[in-house]
């Protein structure tokens, strides 16, 4: 069977790290959709690496309109997706609940959240009819337990996605679609640009293993829950934390 591989957020270091791990060694016919918003030129070396097997696409995934335009071009040009991983975010800011921004909150939910469904409703029904698919997407150990102060915007989104994954796992299991989460816990990637120094070395000091995480430490797990071996496994929130979170 043929893997099609459909990753929103394919530009993030995680996504880029994943798509090399996904790639290696892997059958010449597997592709990946890959999508990013004004940096695509972060994926032209795994171009370059995986000639033809890396298919970029530039999209503005807090665009709706621009969301189901992506969908249909990929409904006219490409396999029909055998795996879907959603991976994009605003970068977290940490702010006190009085100062909310409402506006970058709401394009963080476009992004995360809208989107996700949009592609969701488009590419599952494929998946359901062929009896096999993985999604995953990526969540935060801030949803697990108590979380740090000052990130409501952040952890309102990521729950959104707790609840999508829960409600698809149970109503796609019977097709051999599994649904699932990987939830590192603060993970030192560009994604942190906006975090204070201060904040990431104390998140740092208070990990059991007196360090955060890396891409390198996520992406196994990622491609343990993407593989046919996970065939059994979904519904599920992975936490990938070095054990400052425990479920």
């Amino acid at each position: 069977m043929s893997y099609t591989y459909l990753i929103t957020g394919a530009t993030s270091d995680v996504g880029r790290a994943l798509i090399e791990r996904l790639l290696q060694n892997a059958p010449a016919d597997t592709l990946v959709l890959a999508q990013g918003c004004g940096d695509l030129e972060k994926l032209a070396d795994l171009c370059a690496c995986f000639p033809g097997q890396v298919r970029p696409f530039d999209v503005d995934l807090s665009d709706r309109a621009k969301v189901d335009t992506f969908v249909q071009v990929l409904a006219t040009s490409a396999p029909a997706p055998t795996h879907f991983i959603h991976l994009p975010a605003l970068p977290v800011v940490n702010a006190k609940f009085k100062a909310f921004d409402q506006t970058r909150f709401d394009r963080d939910l476009e992004i995360q959240v809208h989107s996700a469904v949009r592609i969701c409703r488009a590419v599952l029904p494929a998946m359901a009819k062929a009896r096999f698919g993985r999604v995953l997407f990526i969540q935060t150990s801030y949803t697990i337990g108590c979380p740090p102060k000052n990130t409501a915007a952040y952890v309102m989104a990521k729950s959104a996605i707790g609840g999508l994954v829960k409600s698809l796992a149970v109503e796609y299991a019977r097709f051999g679609v599994t649904v699932n989460c990987v939830a590192p816990s603060m993970m030192e990637t560009n994604f942190l640009k906006d975090t204070p120094d201060l904040i990431v070395q104390a998140a740092a000091e208070e990990n059991p293993m007196g360090r955060n995480a890396t891409p390198a430490d996520v992406v196994p797990a990622m491609a343990f829950l993407l593989s046919d071996e996970a065939g059994f496994i979904t519904g599920v929130t992975l936490p990938v934390t070095g054990g400052s979170a425990i479920v």
